[in-house]
């Protein structure tokens, strides 16, 4: 295998720049032509294992291209892409999130080349269902190859609840918070959270947002079609966002991050994480006992699945388009689909792949998540502008260790898009 995976831990913009420039794609010295994939190190290392074996596959076919894979934690890879795209140091391929304030970005900065002739040479359009490119055609065109298909929900430890006294899955979220008081009573954390990454306390934040206001006026307020300021039900968001991190969410939060958080669910000591279909898998890798976790939604009351689009992106400025659609076309066909969902989540962002005959009982428990849904809403770091993002993650920390009145923190977030 010529396939060479780097794992990258620099996180400085003024360092990333210094190392990354000239590692853009070339030709190699027998003759093969090089791309190179910047990804995230996934949490599961099977997951790993899996994309080094697909890229094994993808160049045992295509012995005339090398895929170097450059691989980063979140904000690291965030960081990187940041200080990188653009310039001589870009990759060929890069994944992104598809929402407006991350992929979308890099769109709207011309670093994203528009793929619409590779959909129609390689049947795109009619592989990926509408609700995957809805993310890639947003901007007009086609731009990025839908990666994987995300939804979140609770995972729950059902000794916990046994333990608790709670004999019915909560679907309701007056029945939600009746268990939490359970738990608490039981001396359990109802739910863990990593407060050092804000995107993972983020995910509470937006199922109350959606909970309190419905759809329609979530809708609109990420779209900036209504107020934070006005709007009674952000200010109830925000108080019941504060009643969960003083009474739900494990103490210490704010100085630790998700992975950290997780062994608290590993141990028992809390009852519930807030997670994404991969979490299947990382519970495997963390020898839990599948059996013992059950999946239900946040029950928002909108029946809306909470999840997102990943995508992958060729650079504009790639000399190598043509091999990295090829190695695209690739990772998202159905040779490689069915390694790729084993250990990534139930769910092929191809529509021509069924999943596993073989499922345990806790990946099938997706399938009628997804299937039954009626409709997707996308966690904010998406929807917001990255300036947005910021100031949304701020108040949301100011909020979450009482630091500003849950009953302002809508009308300072107003404040803040008002100035844009």
């Amino acid at each position: 295998m010529r396939s060479r995976l780097k794992v990258v831990a620099m996180a400085t913009g003024t360092v990333l720049l210094a190392g990354l420039a000239g590692c853009s794609a070339s030709g190699g010295s027998d003759g093969t032509t090089e791309i190179t994939w910047w990804k995230l190190t996934e949490t599961a290392d099977s997951a790993n294992a899996a994309i080094t074996q697909i890229v094994a596959d993808f160049e045992e076919a295509h012995p005339d291209i090398t895929v170097n894979v450059e691989e980063r934690s979140v904000d690291g890879h965030k960081d990187a892409l940041r200080t990188a795209i653009g310039t001589a140091g870009a990759p060929d391929v890069f994944f992104s999130w598809a929402g407006y304030g991350l992929g979308g970005e890099f769109v709207d900065a011309g670093a994203s080349l528009e793929l619409e002739e590779y959909y129609d040479e390689y049947g795109w359009k009619d592989r990926f269902s509408e609700a995957n490119l809805v993310p890639i055609t947003q901007y007009g065109g086609y731009n990025g190859v839908p990666y994987t298909q995300r939804g979140e929900a609770l995972f729950y430890r059902k000794d916990s609840f046994a333990e608790a006294g709670i004999d019915t899955v909560p679907t309701t979220y007056e029945e939600l918070v009746a268990a939490n008081d359970k738990l608490v009573a039981a001396g359990i954390t109802p739910i863990q959270f990593g407060g050092t990454v804000n995107w993972h306390l983020m995910r509470l934040l937006d199922n109350l947002l959606e909970t309190e206001c419905g759809a329609d006026t979530f809708d609109a307020l990420v779209a900036k079609e209504a107020s934070w300021a006005d709007e009674e039900c952000v200010t109830d968001t925000f108080v019941e966002f504060q009643k969960w991190t003083d009474e739900y969410v494990n103490e210490g939060f704010v100085s630790i991050n998700n992975d950290e958080s997780s062994s608290l669910l590993y141990s028992g000591d809390a009852a519930m994480a807030l997670e994404g279909d991969w979490f299947n898998q990382v519970l495997r890798d963390n020898d839990q006992d599948e059996d013992n976790y059950g999946i239900m939604q946040f029950p928002t009351g909108t029946d809306r699945l909470y999840g997102f689009v990943e995508a992958n992106y060729i650079s504009s400025n790639s000399e190598h388009a043509d091999e990295a659609a090829v190695f695209l076309d690739y990772l998202t066909s159905e040779d490689a689909q069915p390694t790729f969902i084993k250990a990534f989540g139930s769910q092929s962002v191809n529509v021509d792949v069924p999943a596993p005959a073989d499922q345990s009982a806790l990946d099938a428990s997706w399938t009628p998540i997804f299937t039954e849904s009626k409709g997707l809403f996308m966690n904010n770091d998406q929807n917001l502008s990255l300036s947005e993002t910021t100031e949304y993650w701020r108040i949301q920390n100011l909020v979450a260790t009482n630091e500003l009145d849950p009953k302002k923190a809508g009308a300072e977030f107003q404040k803040f898009i008002d100035q844009q």
